[in-house]
Formats: structure tokens, C-alpha cells, sequence
């Protein structure tokens, strides 16, 4: 299918590249960041929880308001909130101020998207394009995510190893990290004031501006999708990219380049998959696509850790992000037809903050477990039963419904 952009549309695709390239090179070393800073297990676990915990709440707030305050301006406020986070993260303080940066900053320990950029600048990419190209536009925006985190998280990799063999301190390379993530986010803010009017909401009429959370029509549909993706996304805080990087140094010794190399083609293989699941969706259907290709991904994540070699974990990894993605670009067009083209931000912003509570709640059990070195692989097992009871209860629910 030919598709094309607005220059805001492209100004949008360069934001997201950006963000995730932070986000990727910031994952792959923020726990092995915060150990080697002396910061115990169980408060890792902690932080992380907080980082996704205040994402929510914070998001929540900004993606409910952009279409009325206005989504630009709320663009600029959460890269504001990257600046705060990588800030505070590269400075030498205490786990207080660690804990605030966390908490109120935007920081991704998955290296997946977090803050309130998605729900806004999918909803502004929707105003532009038909509904037939909206799959299709999502899988290519998704690809150029995964891409660029791959990519960060490789320069990641690479950047810290080539520090190291030339003895530099590794906490010292480790900041420098954060204090590229905080620069990032001084670009990001700069390229947020180039978008047009274009990209703002449709004004609404007085009955919808009383509306709660932003949303009228589809309060219902949108909680309880909200629901599902909670339960999913708890499942997958348990696996944070952050977190299998450090299970991948503990239990086979993997050096910073290979690290990298191994998140590189995860998230390029996780990408592409998205352009084949836009093609799968027009053919079997959103839902079906959505679930039978989430639940073999998952199988694959329970086997991970029951691998004897560190080529076969690498291998089964891989294989997982080659199919674990494909319910992505279909989740948002789905999310983005059945709501109002003045609700697409706040739906999609409550269903990302669902996701981010969900994600938020599970490192609290994380860092205890790899604390000890015999539950090091419980994780895995979790993070793969809890999304497929996910997948097999969706399909229950939404197997009847009609999606557009």
C-alpha cells in the first residue's frame, strides 16, 4: 500500500526515532548503571517500579489535556521531563533525588516507548491518513521505533566497551549515557515547536470539554481494553529490557558489545514485524492476528531461560522479538477507529497508562528475585504465563466483536 506524510507527519516519524534511540541506549546499562552505583537489588526493583508508576500518573494528566490545552505544548512538557530524568540520573546524589528523577522524569527501562508522546503523536498522525492506511502507517512508526532502539542500544554496547578497553571507570561510562539521554531530550523539545496547527485536535463542542479524562462515547470500550492491556503489561515488566540485560551478564557473562549486539537485532526483528502483521490483520482480522501471533512469542520467553547455552538463549530470544510485536500496530488502529477523532489522545493515552501501571507494578517482585541467583530465571516463567492468560482472555471477550 502507498502511503504518504504531512511534513508534520514526518516531523513526528523524526521525534519517535530520536526518543527510542534515547530509550534504547539508556536500557540496555540502567540496572548494571544503578548496581554498580551500590544500589541494592531490592531498591532497583523499587526505582523501576516508580519510573513506570509516575510515568502513569504524569501521563495520565498530559494525554487527557493535550487535545484541549493543546498537544504540542504537552510534547515539549514531556521531553521537559526527559531533560529532568537523565539529569538527575547522571548527577552524583542519593537515592532520594534518584528516586524523584524516577519517578516525575520520563526514563524507559524497557527500552519501549513510556511518557504521553505515543497516545499524542498517534493521534495527530490520524487526522492525516485514511483508515485504511492507519495499520499500515502504525507498523512503519513502529518499525522506526524498534529501529532506533536497536541502534541505541548497540551504539550503547559498543560505546561502553570501547570506554572500558581504554580504562575508563565503568560508572564513569555509564553516566555519559545518561547525560546523552538528557541531550536527546533538549532536541526533542526544540523539534516539538516546528509542529503545525495541523496537528492539533478538532475543537469540541461545551458537552465534551465536561467530559471526564477527555473521553465521552467511548469511556466504556476505552476502560475496558485499558483492563486487558494492564494485565499484559504487567506481564512484561517482569522481562524489562533492562532486566534480561542483567539476567544475560549474570548467567553467561556477556560483555557490553555482545549486549548490545543482542538488543540491536531484538528490536529490529521486533520492527519488522510489525510490517508483516499490518499485512496478516487486512487478511485474518485484527484480534486474530493480535493473539496467535502474542501467544507462541510468549511460549518462547518461558523457553529462554531453560536454555543450556548462551547461543540457544540468544537464539530463542531472537526468535520471540521476530513475532512478539505484531499485536502492536494493530492494538493502536484499533484503539484509534473506535473512538472520536477529539478522544483519540485520551483513549490512547489511558491505555498507555494502564500498560505503564501494569509494567509498574511487577518490578517490585523483580528485584527480590534477582537478588538471588536461584530464582535469577523466575522472571521469564512469570512474565510468559501472565501474557498468555492475557491473550486467552482477550480472545474470549473480543472474539464476537466486530473490529474496524
Amino acid at each position: 500500500m502507498r502511503i504518504s506524510l504531512t511534513p508534520d507527519g514526518r516531523l513526528l516519524f523524526l521525534t519517535r526515532t530520536l526518543r527510542l534511540f534515547a530509550y534504547g541506549l539508556l536500557s540496555v546499562i540502567l540496572v548494571l548503571y544503578l548496581a554498580e552505583r551500590g544500589i541494592s537489588k531490592e531498591k532497583i526493583g523499587l526505582l523501576l517500579s516508580f519510573t513506570l508508576l509516575g510515568d502513569a500518573v504524569i501521563s495520565l494528566w498530559i494525554t487527557t489535556q493535550a487535545d484541549r490545552i493543546g498537544r504540542k505544548r504537552m510534547l515539549i512538557i514531556g521531553a521537559g521531563l526527559i531533560i529532568l530524568g537523565g539529569t538527575l540520573f547522571a548527577l552524583p546524589v542519593g537515592f532520594p533525588l534518584l528516586l524523584l528523577g524516577a519517578t516525575i522524569g520520563v526514563i524507559s527501562p524497557s527500552g519501549g516507548e513510556v511518557g504521553p508522546f505515543l497516545s499524542i503523536e498517534q493521534a495527530s498522525l490520524s487526522q492525516t491518513i485514511t483508515n485504511e492506511e492507519r495499520t499500515h502507517i502504525f507498523a512503519w512508526y513502529n518499525l522506526v521505533g524498534s529501529a532506533a532502539t536497536a541502534l541505541g542500544a548497540l551504539i550503547a554496547g559498543l560505546f561502553i566497551q570501547t570506554l572500558q578497553n581504554a580504562h575508563v571507570a565503568t560508572l564513569v561510562s555509564y553516566q555519559a549515557l545518561t547525560i546523552g539521554y538528557a541531550a536527546i531530550g533538549i532536541a526533542l523539545a526544540l523539534l516539538f515547536t516546528r509542529l503545525s496547527p495541523a496537528s492539533e485536535a478538532p475543537r469540541r463542542d461545551s458537552s465534551t470539554l465536561r467530559s471526564r479524562f477527555g473521553l465521552h462515547k467511548s469511556k466504556g470500550v476505552a476502560l475496558k481494553l485499558s483492563g486487558f492491556f494492564a494485565l499484559d503489561a504487567f506481564g512484561g515488566g517482569f522481562v524489562l529490557q533492562t532486566v534480561v540485560a542483567y539476567w544475560f551478564t549474570v548467567r553467561f557473562g556477556v560483555h557490553p558489545a555482545l549486549l548490545g549486539g543482542i538488543f540491536f537485532w531484538a528490536n529490529l526483528f521486533a520492527g519488522f514485524s510489525g510490517l508483516l502483521a499490518a499485512r496478516l490483520a487486512s487478511r485474518f482480522g485484527l484480534l486474530n492476528t493480535m493473539v496467535f501471533t502474542h501467544l507462541p512469542s510468549n511460549a518462547l520467553l518461558i523457553l529462554v531461560p531453560l536454555m543450556p547455552t548462551l547461543p540457544l538463549a540468544i537464539a530463542l530470544l531472537l526468535l520471540r522479538f521476530s513475532i512478539s510485536q505484531m499485536d502492536v500496530p494493530t492494538r493502536q488502529s484499533y484503539i484509534m477507529a473506535v473512538v472520536a477523532p477529539d478522544e483519540r489522545s485520551a483513549a490512547a493515552g489511558i491505555a498507555g497508562v494502564a500498560r505503564t501501571l501494569g509494567a509498574s507494578l511487577s518490578p517490585l517482585l523483580v528485584g527480590p528475585l534477582l537478588a538471588n541467583p536461584a530464582l535469577l530465571s523466575v522472571p521469564f516463567f512469570l512474565a510468559g504465563g501472565v501474557k498468555i492468560v492475557y491473550d486467552l482472555l482477550l480472545y474470549m471477550s473480543a472474539r464476537h466483536t466486530r473490529l474496524e
